[in-house]
């Protein structure tokens, strides 16, 4: 897994788009106004930081150590930092990604996740 193909699957859900709001290497990933994907780098690996359920989250941190880390500079109960060295599976990985995805949409108001379609 690297960030290409994150953001292409990223890119392919309703609503969403690429931007830069921290850092010109830092692309971010979002679903309207809201991020779902923070691309970034870990030591020598790309990572991603996603959004997860606090208990989903605690229990891929327990089946990944060290591949799956409290969210880097955000709220680790509710984000974690995947670091694509190849241990997390890809399929899980885009998994996490989409679940990312609908748990911020979750959060949105209606009419915000109208605007998405």
């Amino acid at each position: 897994m690297n960030h290409t193909r994150l953001i292409d699957k990223g890119l392919s859900l309703p609503g969403t788009s690429l931007q830069y709001p921290f850092d010109p290497h830092l692309p971010v990933l979002f679903a309207g106004k809201r991020m779902f994907a923070l691309l970034g780098t870990n030591a020598e690996h790309e990572s991603v930081n996603l959004k997860a359920e606090p208990e989903e989250a605690w229990l891929l941190r327990q089946q990944y150590p060290g591949s799956v880390l409290p969210g880097y500079h955000m709220n680790k109960k509710h984000w974690n930092t995947v670091i694509l060295d190849g241990t997390v599976p890809d399929k899980e990985i885009l998994v996490m990604l989409e679940q990312s995805y609908y748990l911020v949409c979750s959060k949105m108001t209606k009419r915000e996740r109208e605007q998405l379609k």
